[in-house]
């Protein structure tokens, strides 16, 4: 198995779950993030004072799955979060040695149905 880590613009998100609804992928976990890369940052004006945002806020997806789904996620990932612009995140892909269910004790694929 496998971890799906995606770092992605917000905008993005919902065209991307629904994607991956209608794929038969469910089963994912979402969370704010905020960091920078090759952008930076970016700068704002704000009552005519200008600042920088030093970090940029993203979302976070990650997915357990079997080794045979990774590609797919991968290219369901770049068709709906990418703009061909700097910025628009990354995907990090981890193994995953062993998942359990609490409630049941299920282990292995079967934990994460």
């Amino acid at each position: 198995m496998k971890k799906v880590e995606a770092i992605i613009r917000a905008e993005a998100f919902i065209n991307l779950r629904e994607a991956l609804s209608t794929r038969g992928f469910s089963g994912l976990t979402v969370s704010e993030a905020a960091g920078c890369g090759k952008q930076k940052g970016k700068q704002g004006i704000f009552r005519g004072n200008k600042f920088e945002i030093k970090l940029v806020p993203r979302i976070k997806v990650e997915m357990v799955i079997d080794d045979d789904q990774v590609e797919d996620i991968i290219d369901l990932i770049v068709e709906y979060c990418s703009t061909n612009t700097v910025g628009d995140g990354k995907i990090f892909i981890f193994p995953v040695e062993e998942v359990i269910r609490i409630r049941s004790g299920e282990r292995g694929k079967q934990a994460v149905l």
